[in-house]
């Protein structure tokens, strides 16, 4: 693409021109809330909105940030993963999955998946500077297929890969049974492969959780759903939970920077595939 300066103008253009900027999209949304620039004013219309009802969305939004950060050291350094299907990634941030992989084991790859046209336009800053291959897939989660076949470009599925599926499941309703979207991906990749996920849910502050995404989904034509514990725990079913298990995001093996204190209403959990 490099060489055809043309062809990538003529190619942003077009995904510029695909952004619906009528409604709030979720991966826009969640760049408002941390503090990023890549959103326009229905999106922060719709955080702005989330936010006035659930007092610890902000800060949660950071602990979801904060996780990702420590699950990618953890299976980086502790599990021995050099390879991350990272999928609904969102538009760059702080700490991104292959900068954390990277700089904890240098050449991981990692592989990058989003439904956001805005998310790919800002795709080369993400594919710059890395340590090893990067690579970013516009594509649906709910089409397994073509995303699997498109992340073997860049993965070796012989080989154990960590799926991350941080903030995302949330945005698959339960008529496309997310739970089976799980099974598909997991079983595409090898014994010794990793799952990580984390999901909002209203099992800590109903009165603050339901109303946050009743106000979401009346300005979103993608509605989200919040799950309980045990909808989220049968994400996780034939893998085996690394400690602590799936517990609260802030508790997943916080670190001496008072991570656990974040109020993040998220559960939280990494499995291994046996």
């Amino acid at each position: 693409m490099a060489d055809d300066p043309v062809g990538v103008v003529a190619a942003e253009a077009e995904l510029l021109r695909r952004i619906d900027t009528s409604v709030p999209h979720i991966a826009r949304v969640y760049d408002f809330l941390l503090g990023g620039r890549d959103n326009f004013a229905v999106d922060r219309e719709a955080g702005a909105r989330a936010a006035d009802a659930n007092p610890a969305l902000l800060q949660g939004v950071l602990g979801n940030r904060a996780f990702l950060a420590r699950a990618v050291r953890c299976l980086a350094t502790e599990c021995g993963i050099r390879q991350f299907l990272d999928i609904g990634t969102g538009i760059p941030a702080a700490a991104n999955t292959h900068e954390v992989a990277q700089q904890a084991a240098p050449g991981s790859r990692v592989v990058y998946v989003d439904n956001d046209p805005i998310v790919l336009v800002h795709a080369r800053a993400l594919l710059t500077g890395g340590s090893g291959p990067i690579a970013y897939l516009e594509a649906d989660v709910r089409d397994t297929a073509r995303l699997l076949g498109a992340a073997a470009a860049t993965l070796d599925f012989a080989e154990p890969i960590a799926v991350m599926m941080i903030l995302l499941l949330h945005c698959v309703p339960d008529s496309d049974d997310p739970w089976a979207l799980v099974r598909e991906l997991m079983d595409a990749v090898p014994a010794g492969s990793y799952l990580a996920i984390t999901h909002p849910t209203s099992d800590f502050h109903p009165q603050y959780a339901d109303e946050m995404v009743s106000r979401l989904n009346e300005m979103m034509p993608r509605q989200l759903t919040f799950r309980p514990r045990e909808q989220v725990l049968a994400f996780f079913d034939g893998l085996e939970l690394a400690e602590p298990g799936l517990v609260r995001a802030p508790q997943w093996r916080p670190d001496s920077r008072g991570t656990a204190a974040n109020p993040a209403q998220l559960w939280a959990g990494v499995a291994r595939k046996p």
